[in-house]
């Protein structure tokens, strides 16, 4: 949560990273418009849950967003017709757990819709922070969920019919310190509880060094986001 509370206050900075958020309220819109979706009443969970709901509202007559969901217990106020959940799922500690609430929290027929950032994701950082940990390497990003193990989740939740598919989305940067400040504008940083030390200034120029060893013919550095989308239906 109060990830989610710093990243609200720097998100609303002028020139605050907002790609993600604006990749996955389009990517949502459009699917809604793809299946044709048509409810009454629908729950948005996720940082930029109230920008979503703006534009869900002409579609459905009750549309409730909230920043961030208590996934470890049921959920209060169903059952919705539609839920979705942005950039939230790869941060529970327990997955399957949480996919259970949301189904009960459907209604026949209801629909969930869950983004978040895949195993895919950040090959360039996930070396840069080995490279700056040398021989003894720390857990600096949380663990993330790829397409596979997904769609089994989903499975063991009972949903009726799911579908799980992914895209990718490359960001480019001319320094690390770019990189991490998107991260943080976005929500996007470790969720480990157990956090290790802060890297020193040492560790700080060799993730420096590894980073800028990526770098193409124009100066900037390729990374890679892969977004997971989980589509699932309640009998």
């Amino acid at each position: 949560m109060a990830r989610r509370q710093r990243a609200a206050r720097r998100g609303g900075r002028a020139g605050a990273a907002r790609w993600l958020r604006e990749a996955m309220i389009e990517d949502t819109l459009e699917r809604l418009d793809f299946l044709r979706w048509n409810g009454h009443r629908a729950l948005v969970s996720g940082a930029w849950g109230s920008d979503l709901a703006a534009k869900l509202r002409p579609l459905a007559s009750g549309v409730i967003a909230v920043d961030s969901l208590a996934l470890e217990a049921p959920i209060a106020g169903g059952p919705f017709d539609l839920i979705v959940s942005l950039a939230e799922l790869d941060t529970v500690n327990d997955l399957p757990g949480a996919l259970i609430h949301l189904r009960h929290a459907l209604g026949p027929g209801g629909l969930l819709i869950a983004m978040l950032v895949g195993g895919g994701s950040l090959p360039v950082l996930r070396a840069a922070m080995l490279a700056a940990d040398g021989d003894r390497p720390a857990a600096r990003i949380h663990p993330q969920v790829d397409a596979r193990a997904a769609s089994g989740l989903l499975q063991r939740a009972g949903f009726s019919r799911q579908a799980v598919d992914a895209h990718t989305l490359t960001v480019r940067y001319r320094t690390l310190g770019g990189l991490v400040a998107d991260l943080r504008d976005q929500g996007l940083g470790s969720a480990l509880a157990d956090r290790p030390a802060p890297i020193g200034r040492a560790a700080l120029e060799r993730a420096n060094i590894a980073f800028i060893a990526h770098r193409e013919s124009d100066g900037k550095v390729s990374e890679r986001f892969e977004i997971i989308t989980l589509t699932a239906w309640k009998d």
